[in-house]
């Protein structure tokens, strides 16, 4: 038999497998019947902002010669980025400092490589975005995880880090984070970025959901606390842009040589169409915060909602758009509650066990940035279904 390698030991990503059952749900679903409501992705229903797509038509009406870019992006899009940072952080930043990423997905294993070595330990939260750890173990280096419940807001806190020994070699923060939704306050975020200074532990902040906050905490980035930390962010989220496969890293000036150099072989550069998409974006505020307002008519519509139909232990909703459910007092088995509310409800929704190893069989996650009409109606649906 013919040899494998670890990578071929990467365990799925839940979330996918439940976008493909609820896909088959809704290819058999006869003609007038009720739709699926989909709250299983972290996908925008609102798609690319106007003004992004006529930079893309445009391009394509002129036969623009569409090529390779530079590894780290087009200097134009990294400038825009960099102006991004003074005006929403206030935070002055060198355009060097950014690099144009394949997606966020893209930034991780380019940051993680640069960063690390086959056998480093990186902490982070648990529950947590399941790609970190299974990046990580493929690339040969160890998740440590960190328990983190409602006491700490589903965040880790300088007690959890401080009782880390030896420290870890990095340590991977996400404000908001998913699932959960939570975030750090700027002053917690400073007080970790300060320990991890002074530990040698190098900082990783993704902050992929900024611009989906909802006032109970403030926005703060890594940047402006440490030179040392890598920020990972994303155009798929507050600009609706997904399928576009743009995101990018803020790097201390250490890391932006190697950096490169790993993006050039792994991925050449960035899609250029998409480049030019994502800095015509930047400019298209005014219909970002409009799919933002709809987000948060979703989100007050669940939260009033879902308590009545039996979902009454919601972490913190602070940013992002998913609401993080302890399902216990329903079920000890989310995997199996997920795919019987998909059945007997035409819900879609991703089982905690997606998020966390442990004690996601008591958790559900439900994503609000689907259609706001749908998300609406779910929590009638779900108390019709639960017979409450």
């Amino acid at each position: 038999m013919l040899k494998t390698g670890k990578g071929a030991e990467a365990p799925p990503f839940l979330v996918m497998d439940v976008i493909s059952a609820a896909n088959a749900r809704a290819a058999a679903r006869p003609p007038g019947a009720r739709p699926v409501i989909r709250m299983e992705v972290g996908q925008p229903a609102t798609g690319a902002p106007a003004g992004a797509v006529q930079r893309a038509m445009a391009a394509l009406e002129a036969r623009d010669p569409l090529g390779y870019t530079e590894a780290l992006g087009l200097p134009s899009l990294r400038a825009r980025i960099a102006r991004h940072y003074k005006e929403h952080y206030g935070l002055e930043l060198d355009p060097r400092r950014v690099a144009v990423t394949v997606g966020a997905s893209g930034a991780f294993p380019l940051a993680f490589l640069a960063a690390f070595d086959p056998g480093d330990r990186v902490a982070m939260a648990s529950p947590f975005y399941p790609p970190y750890a299974n990046i990580l173990t493929a690339l040969g280096m160890q998740p440590v995880l960190l328990e983190c419940g409602p006491q700490t807001r589903f965040q880790p806190s300088l007690s959890m880090l401080e009782a880390l020994d030896p420290p870890p070699d990095g340590l991977l923060v996400a404000s908001p984070c998913n699932p959960a939704g939570t975030m750090l306050a700027p002053e917690e975020l400073r007080a970790i970025a300060r320990w991890c200074e002074a530990r040698g532990v190098r900082l990783i902040s993704d902050e992929i959901y900024h611009g989906l906050t909802w006032g109970t905490v403030p926005e703060s980035t890594a940047a402006a606390f440490s030179e040392h930390a890598v920020v990972i962010n994303s155009f798929s989220k507050y600009w609706s842009m997904t399928g576009w496969r743009v995101g990018w890293m803020v790097l201390p000036e250490a890391l932006i040589r190697p950096v490169e150099c790993l993006a050039q072989n792994l991925f050449i550069s960035p899609p250029h169409l998409a480049q030019l998409v994502a800095e015509a974006a930047m400019d298209c505020r005014e219909e970002a915060e409009a799919n933002k307002a709809r987000y948060a008519e979703s989100r007050a519509a669940l939260l009033a909602g879902l308590p009545e139909a039996g979902f009454d232990r919601i972490a913190a909703a602070d940013g992002a758009f998913y609401l993080w459910c302890d399902v216990s007092a329903l079920t000890e088995d989310s995997q199996d509650f997920a795919a019987r509310m998909l059945e007997g409800a035409d819900i879609a929704a991703t089982p905690g066990v997606d998020f966390d190893r442990r004690r996601g069989h008591r958790f559900l996650r439900f994503s609000y940035c689907g259609p706001i009409e749908e998300m609406r109606a779910a929590p009638a649906r779900l108390k019709a279904w639960l017979g409450r």
